[in-house]
């Protein structure tokens, strides 16, 4: 890594269309030299079905569906990979540049802290390995490429997906906490295989616990201190003027 320094953005829930706008600014940002490698996490309000930038097809009725009483957000993701459902998740982002190797070797240099960060609290994780039939599938949790962890026994905890610009990179993924059964099989048509997660806590208090591991293994594995630095006014108003790819 080049920069001792990385930036810390506070937990942020907001809709995936805001999220994914943050994304692309902070490495547009970083690819300009305006900000510092960049580490975040957000959840997603209301729940949402992100699409990878490349993904072309999707069922009909995926544009109808809803959750306690609100519609089911749809939005395209900048980076690749199939459909994730953001419901009881907790995603990471990455953003950062000089790292040298292939796509696959850049996936896992920022994977490993969330290899430790799991480890540390009791899950120990793996690279997946993707079938025949993952381009066919939807559903980017249905199959575990080499850019995905997995548990012993197969279980994807987390599914994650990358853009590059230039010597920049955005890494952003998914790790499954606390999904709505019903709900994933709405979207989806199959059951929901789960794995109960070694922890005491719920809710809010489970999510804290996993960002604080996270961060904790991120110092360690980048090498790197943490500064805390919420997103400005200024920065809020170049935000919120980027177009998000429609769909």
């Amino acid at each position: 890594m080049t920069n001792s320094v990385w930036r810390l953005i506070p937990l942020l829930e907001a809709s995936g269309t805001v999220q994914m706008a943050i994304d692309q600014w902070l490495l547009e940002q970083h690819l300009a030299g305006k900000i510092p490698p960049t580490l975040r996490f957000y959840t997603w309000s209301p729940a949402t079905i992100s699409l990878g930038y490349h993904q072309r097809r999707w069922p009909d009725f995926w544009e109808q569906l809803s959750w306690r009483g609100m519609s089911v957000d749809l939005v395209r993701r900048p980076s690749g990979g199939r459909a994730v459902l953001h419901q009881g998740d907790l995603t990471y982002a990455v953003v950062v540049s000089g790292l040298a190797g292939s796509r696959l070797q850049a996936y896992q240099n920022i994977c490993q802290f969330l290899i430790e960060g799991w480890k540390a609290m009791g899950v120990d994780l793996h690279y997946g390995e993707a079938g025949r039939n993952y381009i066919h599938n939807p559903n980017c949790f249905g199959t575990a490429t080499g850019a995905d962890l997995v548990t012993p026994d197969g279980y994807k905890l987390i599914g994650s997906a990358q853009l590059r610009r230039g010597d920049a990179i955005l890494q952003h993924g998914s790790m499954r906490l606390q999904p709505d059964f019903d709900l994933f099989y709405q979207v989806f048509g199959e059951e929901l295989i789960t794995m109960k997660l070694p922890l005491a806590q719920e809710g809010n208090d489970l999510m804290e616990t996993v960002i604080e591991a996270l961060k904790v293994a991120a110092c360690r594995c980048f090498e790197i201190h943490l500064e805390v630095q919420p997103l400005s006014e200024r920065e809020w108003l170049e935000i919120r003027s980027i177009p998000v790819a429609l769909l």
